[in-house]
């Protein structure tokens, strides 16, 4: 169902039209190629040159929309697949870690045009759609499922999907670190039982190694993410998981991953693609930040596009709405050691953002973007619905009535940011302007064109909440945990 979704924008939203998407498909093209790294004279913020088909050297010329919400995307050129002869090409992300792109790149091969740069937006989507996926499926080994299963649901906002429908790392590195915290909590719980556990052992080790490989600074959202896990349970658990033979492979698998990454950030300078802008007394940068720490809320629910188009209103109190009631059955979880996972993911989700961006401020000027946490946030809502697993959800008329308004309300959200986007790109969004009947009569189509693709999202997404409630109207929420002989835990649903 992710994936699909995940489809859905990424045939929706213009070829380029996601933040530095021309820097990443090109950076891509390169490594898929054979070129790790571009030619560079190490000057901070210095673009690098790399060799890549003419057709993708050129597609920054097609960014005309980008920063005009009211320009619409048929002001594009075509793309000429015919024109495949090497070019050198600039690209921002020249020294960044090669493993996301050179998955992502692998699509390119073969196909020219277009078509290449749709199969390369779907692979990423494909790719990132399995690490979410593997939330739900690590979220139902746990005891009590039904929370976890609904932060996993609200973590997975608009912004998340469209993320990962364009060619950018950042998607990964939300996908891999919530997988990781899931996995690992799972894990950590049927410690004292890992027989059956051997595929997540592996799923963790594979997103872990991803994580640490995304961008230069994932290396320290992987660090925060495992600390939040054990804070959830306790260090004993971590052990019996670390003593537990068939882990030990996986373990060593994923070490090794996090060595090649952070000998890759120290080795290549993987910091000097930050752009420089016109720098920023780091005391400034700090204060304006925190100044401007919910500034960024709507870039966690969903600002499309170059950062040009906001969300709806509506769409961002229904988010704010959803995680505020999950962040306080987190903050109010019984047992109380469950809230340090809590805690240390919102003080992180906090601080993190002022301490980069006063760090690098007076180096490269103003970079930050809610984009860059979102990753964390992600796992925070996860660790609410961990830490509050065992609050009571008693599946009364009432209550299961609350639960399909709200996902109804869930997935008009999703359909009204949808239509926005489409909106933007089709006719163009003008201030003082309602033009949604001008939607019929289009500038530009999206393939399929906007009313099929609007429809197909509608039926995933029914599909999707319809699972989830089926989900929410089990009686796991009211039956209680046994436990068997040999320390497992089981209840009835989880034994069908």
């Amino acid at each position: 169902m992710i994936g699909l979704l995940g489809s859905v924008w990424c045939f929706a939203s213009p070829l380029m039209s996601a933040p530095d998407e021309p820097a990443h498909t090109v950076k891509a093209a390169a490594v898929a190629r054979g070129q790790f790294t571009g030619s560079s004279t190490g000057v901070q913020g210095e673009r690098l040159a790399v060799q890549v088909p003419g057709y993708i050297a050129k597609l920054e010329s097609n960014l005309c929309f980008a920063h005009h919400p009211e320009v619409t995307a048929d002001c594009s050129l075509a793309i000429d697949a015919a024109d495949r002869g090497t070019t050198t090409a600039l690209t921002s992300a020249g020294n960044y870690n090669p493993i996301y792109y050179g998955i992502v790149g692998l699509a390119s091969r073969g196909l020219s045009g277009e078509t290449a740069l749709y199969a390369m937006r779907l692979l990423s989507t494909w790719v990132c759609a399995f690490f979410l996926a593997t939330i739900f499926w690590a979220a139902s080994s746990l005891r009590r499922f039904v929370w976890p299963s609904l932060a996993a649901a609200v973590a997975i906002t608009p912004a998340v999907l469209f993320l990962s429908a364009s060619i950018n790392p950042t998607a990964l590195e939300i996908g891999t670190a919530a997988s990781v915290f899931m996995c690992l909590c799972s894990l950590l719980e049927r410690s004292r039982a890992l027989q059956d556990s051997h595929a997540k052992i592996w799923c963790l080790a594979v997103a872990g190694a991803l994580l640490a490989n995304t961008r230069p600074v994932s290396l320290l959202w992987l660090a925060v993410v495992v600390a939040a896990a054990v804070l959830a349970y306790n260090l004993q658990a971590l052990g019996r998981v670390f003593r537990y033979r068939p882990s030990w492979v996986p373990v060593a698998f994923l070490g090794a991953a996090c060595v090649f990454a952070l000998a890759w950030v120290i080795g290549s300078n993987s910091f000097d693609s930050l752009l420089a802008g016109t720098p920023v007394p780091s005391d400034v940068a700090a204060v304006t930040m925190m100044d401007h720490t919910f500034i960024y809320v709507p870039e966690y629910v969903g600002v499309l596009g170059w950062l040009d188009t906001p969300p709806p209103p509506a769409v961002v109190y229904a988010w704010v709405l959803a995680m505020g009631v999950v962040f306080m059955v987190g903050m109010t979880a019984r047992p109380l050691r469950a809230r340090w996972s809590v805690a240390l993911l919102t003080v992180v989700v906090l601080v993190a953002p002022v301490a980069l961006q006063a760090s690098s401020s007076e180096k490269v000027g103003w970079i930050w973007q809610g984009r860059y946490i979102l990753a964390v946030l992600v796992v925070l809502l996860l660790a609410c619905g961990v830490a509050g697993r065992f609050a009571p959800f008693r599946t009364s008329k009432r209550t299961l009535s609350i639960a399909r308004w709200s996902l109804v309300a869930g997935a008009l959200a999703h359909t009204y940011l949808l239509l926005q986007g489409l909106r933007r790109y089709t006719v163009g969004i003008a201030e003082g302007h309602v033009n949604w009947t001008e939607m019929f009569a289009p500038h530009w189509q999206p393939p399929f064109s906007w009313q099929g693709l609007t429809l197909a999202y509608i039926v995933v997404l029914g599909i999707a909440g319809y699972c989830l409630y089926r989900l929410l109207a089990s009686p796991q929420g009211n039956v209680r945990d046994t436990v068997t002989k040999q320390g497992t835990h089981s209840s009835s649903v989880l034994s069908r």
